[in-house]
């Protein structure tokens, strides 16, 4: 929706980067409600069942429960999400679900206030976020909290958030420190890997591994043996998934792209904005899927840090 967030986290937008005078995206830049409703329609077309709005941060973006009224109506989409930091979600929470929303991640690193503001670069708090994911859970839509743990960060917190959300009876899922884009100074040693979570949480009580809810689904659930809920682990970094992939991402400017972490994408705006017709586009599409070999979380393994030296899109422009 578009590539501007209200947060500066450290593993996303640092501060030190995306400042005062970085150039963000003008606004004719970023694909028009139309555009987006075109290109839905069209994925639908070859296939696609859901849909999920992300950003940087989606909700600074105008009326956006507009449009996903607009992709609600879609024939064939069957489920549509949201990314989103929480801090608008208050504000929001029930207009989206009037238009058709589904469900909602929400991206909450620490329940500590001086550690969650240090995270996200002195732009937020927790008791905000929290009350964004209680009235999107009275307003009847399905929520999921994402943590991104890092060592040295906020790892500590890992238990205290799995209790917190086990009473709540809320999936909590646990995200690997990854090596989006380039500005993040990422680092292997900062990666707290699924089997450390894992054995924090054991703590609470036994976890048992639970079979996918749908092929390609990037997070590695678990079920709290009491029957109180589940986690889920997305470990990118340490458990690679990238075989199962099923995903496509369309940048806030229109560029597709196969992997989140792609070096370069396919402006698929320039088709839109030329007066191309929609098998045109399908054409365009189909031939980048069915040709992509993006297995980046395989490689990172295989190859030395200085061959992977390449410019990736950012998370923050891309989504997570």
């Amino acid at each position: 929706m578009t590539d501007r967030c209200n947060f500066r986290c450290q593993y996303c937008m640092p501060a030190e980067i995306f400042g005062p005078d970085f150039a963000f995206l003008q606004p004719d830049k970023i694909l028009s409600f139309e555009e987006i409703e075109r290109l839905v329609k069209i994925f639908v077309s070859l296939g696609v069942k859901k849909v999920r709005i992300t950003g940087g941060e989606p909700l600074l973006r105008r009326d956006l429960p507009k449009l996903i009224e607009r992709i609600h109506r879609i024939h064939g989409v069957e489920d549509i999400a949201l990314t989103t930091n929480g801090t608008l979600l208050k504000k929001y929470a029930h207009d989206l679900k009037k238009a058709g929303l589904s469900r909602v991640s929400v991206s909450l690193d620490s329940l500590n206030e001086e550690r969650f503001f240090e995270m996200n670069g002195g732009r937020g708090k927790v008791k905000t976020v929290l009350e964004g994911i209680e009235k999107a859970a009275e307003a009847g839509l399905l929520v999921k909290i994402n943590m991104v743990v890092q060592k040295g960060k906020n790892e500590q917190d890992i238990v205290s958030m799995a209790e917190y959300f086990k009473d709540k009876k809320q999936i909590l899922r646990f995200i690997e420190y990854m090596d989006v884009g380039n500005s993040n100074g990422w680092r292997l040693d900062d990666v707290v890997g699924k089997k450390e979570i894992i054995e924090q949480v054991h703590q609470i009580s036994p976890l048992a591994s639970v079979e996918p809810a749908y092929k390609g689904e990037v997070a590695t659930r678990y079920q709290y043996q009491d029957d109180s809920g589940e986690i889920g682990i997305i470990s990118s970094v340490t458990d690679s998934f990238c075989s199962n992939c099923s995903r496509a991402r369309i940048s806030a400017e229109g560029k597709l792209y196969t992997c989140l972490f792609a070096t370069e994408g396919t402006d698929l705006r320039e088709l839109l904005r030329s007066g191309e017709d929609d098998a045109s586009i399908i054409k365009c599409i189909s031939d980048v899927w069915e040709n992509r070999k993006d297995r980046y979380s395989d490689e990172r393994n295989e190859q030395t840090m200085e061959k992977r030296k390449k410019s990736k899109i950012e998370m923050s422009h891309i989504g997570g």
